[in-house]
């Protein structure tokens, strides 16, 4: 298993494009710079030990060493040695609606960022209770399976977005479904999930799929997201929004928050029904509906010893940056001037 001790330092990288940037528009700049000067192979013969290429080769190794660099402050650990230890807690599903109507702004910054900001603070407070997380549209998907690592949990959560799940809708009762399949029953620890969504469901029957989960003791509890009043569901276009979705008419489309489907789903799945707001998101009263859940013993197997490994990133980061240092910007005169494939006239 790999880890990093330091998190954090990785927005570190967020950089290098930044220095790509820069670099492309100074190396225009020099090239268009040559260029007014005259003939550009004038130019060359009066400037003969300036490389055009040599700077992109230090620029690259800078780059790569930078690269390095942060990773090795960050700290990567693998870890060696793998323990089993007993747990006492309860399985949670989280499963999380990813359709459009989730990017709707009446909750800020929008339904789906209010949804995993909550989901991210639970996780935080989360300690013997195992997670997974499902996202669900017009198809559901496992996200993360049933697990103990927390860390995972909040990487995967990280990455969750509306154009992950190519098709549109609302399919609670999938999604119900697809948790039943993805507990282990045979384990006996008690079992409930959390559905967040707006309640527009309309591809399936998501109050059966409660029921019948219910049945078999999974009980089941939703958050809703958003207003009564609702707000128009944005339309982006390479990250930026563009203007919002219409319907046939060209008339703007309002995602409403489904309240009575939501209670209809708790009420048969035996579990509680809170609606978010941008104050509160209604997770600890859930999360003290699932306390009840009876909690049992279980085997957990995890990662005690973890070694360090920067050491190796931080060297490899060092050795380019002083291969880096020894590259001239000038050619060699010396190298430039063997012509080894001139053909000579005889």
């Amino acid at each position: 298993m790999l880890r990093f001790a330091h998190i954090e330092f990785l927005w570190g990288l967020a950089a290098i494009p930044v220095f790509i940037l820069l670099f492309t528009r100074i190396s225009r700049w020099k090239k268009k710079a040559i260029s007014g000067l005259g003939d550009k192979n004038v130019v060359t013969m009066m400037i003969p030990q300036v490389s055009f290429s040599r700077p992109w080769l230090k620029f690259i190794l800078f780059t790569v060493a930078y690269a390095f660099l942060i990773i090795g402050i960050a700290d990567p650990q693998i870890g060696s040695k793998m323990e089993e230890e007993k747990r006492k807690g309860a399985d949670l599903m989280i499963l999380l609606d990813v359709s459009n109507s989730m990017l709707s702004q009446d909750m800020a910054p929008n339904r789906l960022e209010n949804a995993k900001q909550a989901i991210a603070q639970l996780i935080d407070n989360m300690h013997n209770d195992r997670i997974g997380i499902i996202v669900f549209a017009g198809e559901a998907y496992v996200q993360l399976p049933v697990t103990t690592d927390y860390s995972a949990a909040k990487l995967f959560l990280n990455t969750i977005s509306t154009g992950m799940v190519p098709t549109q809708g609302t399919a609670i009762g999938s999604a119900i479904d697809l948790g039943m399949k993805s507990f282990d029953f045979k384990d006996g620890t008690g079992k409930a999930m959390i559905i967040i969504t707006d309640g527009e469901n309309h591809e399936d029957d998501a109050v059966a799929a409660a029921k019948n989960a219910a049945e078999k003791d999974v009980m089941v509890n939703v958050i809703g997201m958003g207003s009564a009043n609702g707000a128009p569901v944005p339309l982006y276009q390479d990250g930026r929004q563009v203007g919002f979705h219409t319907d046939s008419a060209g008339h703007a489309v309002v995602s409403k928050l489904n309240e009575d489907m939501c209670k209809e789903i708790t009420a048969a799945g035996q579990g509680a029904y809170v609606r978010a707001t941008n104050a509160n998101s209604g997770l600890n009263i859930v999360m003290d509906q699932i306390g009840k859940v009876q909690r049992k013993t279980y085997d957990s197997k995890t990662f005690k010893d973890f070694e360090d490994r920067f050491q190796f990133f931080l060297g490899f980061a060092f050795l380019l940056l002083i291969v880096e240092f020894f590259i001239s910007n000038r050619k060699s005169l010396r190298l430039s001037g063997l012509k080894l494939f001139e053909v000579k006239n005889t």
